[in-house]
C-alpha cells in the first residue's frame, strides 16, 4: 500500500491495489474516508504510525458507500481504536450485513472489470453507528458537509470540506486515465446527476475512489467530465 501526501499537513491517500482511502487530519484528530479492503487494517495502521500520527486518534470513519473494497476494513480499525463509523441510511444496512449488496447494472465493457473486482475478499459486516443524510455537517475539516450522490448505490455519498476546497467524491467519480463518472452504477442516470451536483461544488481539490486526487484547474476539469457528451475510458479501475 502506497501513502501519498495530498495536503502537507493535513490530507494523505491510501493506494490499495483496488481502490484508496485518505486520511484527513485535524491537529492529532484523524478522519479516515473510506477504509480499504478486508485484512488491510494493519497497512492501514502501519501508514498512520508512518506519518508521525496516533492511531489512537482516529475519531472517525466515513464511509462513501457499501462496497467492499471501502468498507473492508473499517469493522477492525474502528474496533482497535474506538472509532465511530458513519454512512448514509440507505447503504448503512448493507454495510451492516442486513441487505446484500445492490447488484449494478453493467454496461458490456464492465462486465470483466466487474469480475476482476470481486477478486478483492468479502467485507465482514461492519456497526454504522452514524446514519448520515444529505447536507449534514460533521466535525472534522472545519465543517465536513455530506452530500447525498446517489447512483452508484443508493447511499453514496461524497463529502465536501468548503474551507479547504476538498471533495471526496467516492466512487460517484473517477480518476483512471482522465476525470470521469465512475464505473458499475446501479443507475447510471441518477449517477451522472450526481456527478453533475458535485461538479457544481467547485473543488480545488478532488479525491476519488480511484485514480490520483486532481489538485490543479480540478473545477473545471470536473465540469467538463460531468456534461452529458462524456464518454467512458477504457482503462478504469475495478469496484466491486
Amino acid at each position: 500500500m502506497d501513502c501519498v501526501e495530498v495536503l502537507p499537513g493535513r490530507l494523505h491517500m491510501l493506494r490499495f491495489p483496488i481502490g484508496q482511502a485518505y486520511v484527513w487530519r485535524d491537529g492529532d484528530a484523524l478522519t479516515l474516508i473510506d477504509a480499504g479492503h478486508a485484512g488491510a487494517a494493519d497497512a492501514v495502521e502501519g501508514a498512520i504510525r508512518s506519518l508521525g500520527l496516533r492511531p489512537e486518534r482516529l475519531e472517525r470513519i466515513v464511509l462513501t458507500h457499501c462496497h467492499r473494497d471501502h468498507v473492508g476494513a473499517a469493522g477492525e480499525l474502528a474496533d482497535r481504536w474506538g472509532a465511530e463509523v458513519l454512512a448514509h441510511a440507505l447503504d448503512a444496512p448493507v454495510i451492516r450485513g442486513e441487505r446484500p449488496v445492490p447488484e449494478p447494472v453493467l454496461l458490456d465493457w464492465e462486465v470483466p472489470l466487474y469480475a476482476h473486482g470481486l477478486t478483492v475478499p468479502q467485507a465482514p459486516p461492519v456497526r454504522v453507528d452514524r446514519e448520515l443524510a444529505d447536507g449534514e455537517t460533521l466535525p472534522f475539516g472545519d465543517g465536513a458537509v455530506v452530500v447525498h450522490a446517489p447512483g452508484h448505490t443508493p447511499g453514496s455519498i461524497g463529502v465536501h470540506l468548503p474551507r479547504h476546497g476538498v471533495l471526496f467524491t467516492g466512487d460517484c467519480v473517477a480518476g483512471v486515465g482522465r476525470v470521469m463518472l465512475g464505473v458499475f452504477n446501479v443507475d447510471r442516470a441518477q449517477a451522472e446527476e450526481s456527478f453533475r451536483r458535485l461538479a457544481a461544488l467547485a473543488p480545488t481539490v478532488a479525491c476519488f475512489g480511484h485514480g490520483d486526487p486532481l489538485t490543479t484547474d480540478t473545477a473545471a476539469a470536473l465540469q467538463a467530465a460531468a456534461q452529458p457528451a462524456t464518454q467512458p475510458a477504457t482503462r478504469l479501475p475495478a469496484t466491486p
